[in-house]
Parts: structure tokens; sequence; C-alpha cells
């Protein structure tokens, strides 16, 4: 019997309802179907005093999702993506992503689409799109005290996000930096169209095998975006004496204390998208974004009687 799963945000209803339909409409046809909220990717928050709150990458996979699994559906908007993506990453199984959201920048399809795109599912007549993601760990002296699988950003600042701080950073082998800014952001291309790009970073396309390090708010002119190697690993060493918060993805953080270390590798797992048609990103970024839409001009003013 075929398996397949759905990961749906199931604080909204209208996914918890497609959520069902999809599993009712899935059996009828002969498969499996193990459901799944997106509540298990989210990693959860530290506290200064309690700054670990821990959960190993491969632990995070739901009950029931396995690699014999054909195909999963996430059903939510891009957090919710982001969060399916955690919890199968490891298991390599593909992923339609559907919109139940707003921007949905990270979604392939529309709730209005889904009995159509369960046919396409069924038949295996899609392609699959790989996108890198990174394993970020924090570490005290030898230890390994944290960890999370990251698809868009990790973010390192101090609470205030207004206060400026100073990081060493080294990538790969080569000399170690300093910055000072008010944070600093490492994003692989997926995230390049989120937060890095509010902060000043370029938009980096999904096929090209490099990593981002965005200061926030840098204190000299020079610092700026630098875009380099996905082999290469970033290790931050916060030269400040006062915690930091790291947040991967907008709803995971870790306390970092000064004598921690911050390590980001590309990680082994992808997100695999599934794609319904050939992805054409920069149809994406222009109907989600407005990029490269033509200027049109004012029209010339015309004096009246």
């Amino acid at each position: 019997m075929p398996k397949a799963g759905v990961i749906y945000n199931d604080a909204k209803p209208l996914a918890n309802r497609v959520a069902e339909e999809i599993r009712q409409e899935l059996m009828a046809k002969g498969w499996e179907v193990v459901l799944a909220t997106g509540i298990g990717g989210i990693l959860g928050y530290s506290r200064v005093g309690r700054p670990i709150c821990h959960t190993p990458i491969t632990q995070l996979t739901p009950p029931g999702f396995d690699k014999d699994m054909a195909f999963a559906v996430a059903l939510g908007g891009d957090g919710t993506v982001l969060s399916a993506f955690r919890q199968v990453a490891p298991c390599g199984i593909p992923v339609l992503t559907v919109n139940t959201g707003h921007m949905g920048f990270l979604t392939e399809a529309y709730v209005n689409q889904v009995p159509q795109a369960l046919e396409v599912l069924i038949a295996g007549q899609y392609e699959v799109e790989e996108r890198a993601m990174l394993a970020v760990q924090v570490w005290r002296e030898e230890a390994l005290i944290w960890e999370a699988l990251c698809l868009n950003e990790m973010v390192l600042h101090r609470e205030p996000l207004t206060s400026m701080c100073h990081f060493e950073i080294e990538l790969g082998r080569h000399a170690p930096v300093d910055i000072a800014a008010d944070g600093v952001i490492v994003s692989t291309p997926t995230g390049s169209t989120a937060y890095s790009l509010s902060a000043g970073g370029p938009v980096v396309a999904p096929g090209v095998a490099a990593l981002q390090l965005v200061p926030i708010c840098p204190h000299s002119l020079a610092s700026r975006a630098l875009v380099f190697a996905d082999t290469e690993p970033v290790t931050i060493f916060p030269a400040n004496a006062d915690p930091l918060i790291m947040v991967v993805d907008g709803n995971a953080g870790c306390s970092v204390m000064p004598e921690d270390r911050v390590r980001i590798v590309r990680s082994p797992y992808a997100a695999r998208f599934i794609r319904l048609r050939p992805n054409e990103f920069f149809h994406v970024l222009r109907e989600k974004l407005g990029w490269g839409l033509p200027h049109v001009a004012k029209p010339t003013s015309v004096e009246l009687p």
C-alpha cells in the first residue's frame, strides 16, 4: 500500500478541513495517509537562564513519516513550509506546499488546485527541486548544546535589536574578520528573498551553490553583504560581554553566551520541493515581490480649461 503524509497548520480552520479532505481522497484510492501538525517543527525559544532548548535534528520527524513515504503535502503559509521541512528533510520526503496563508512565497499551489494536484501526485507526474538547507549548531567548549535545520536564514543579534554587537567570523580556512553591527544573517539562496533581502542582501537564484553573510545595520561602510561558496563552514564568535539571541527561520531561538560559538554548514539533508510544472524563479519574484515589473510612466499633466 503506498503511503503519503499531510503536515498542516492546525491553527487555521481551512488547513484542518483540507487536510481531512486529502486524507479521505487518498484513502479512497488505496493509500495509507499519516497526518501531523506543523508544531513538531517549531523548535521553541530558550531563556537566558536556560539557554538550551535542544531537540536533535533527526528526532523531529513525526511518527509514521519515513523513507517509504512517497510524498507529503504541507498546508499553511511559509512558516508551515519551513516547519515541515525541518521535520521531513532527514527522511528525504518530497513535499507539495499548498498555500492557506497570505504571501506563500515558498508554496507551489493554492487550495483550489488541490484536487488536480492530487491526481498529478498519484500519477507521479511531477518534478522534485532540491533546495540547500543549513545545519546550525551552538557549541560550548567541545559540547554541542543546540542544533537546528535551517531553510531560510540564521540571525544572531542582541536584545534589544538596536544595540551594537561585535562578531569575529571565520569562513572556512580564510582569515577571520571582525564585524560591528546590530546583528548578522547567514542565508541560503532560498532565504535570500526573506530577511536577508530586507537587510540589503542580494537575491540569489536557488540553483546557485552559495551562501550569504549579511550584517544588519553595520557600523562600517565597508561591511557589506558577502556571497561565498556553500562548501565553506561559517563559525561565529560573539565578542560581547552579554548574551546574544539566535533565531533560525524566524521561529526558533537559542541564547548564545559569550563563551559559545555558532557553527553553520550546509546540511546533508535537502528540502525537496514538489513542482507541478517547471519552476520559474523569476516569475515567482515578479508575482510575489513585484521584481522586474515594467516601469509605467505617470501621465503627462494636462492643463484644465
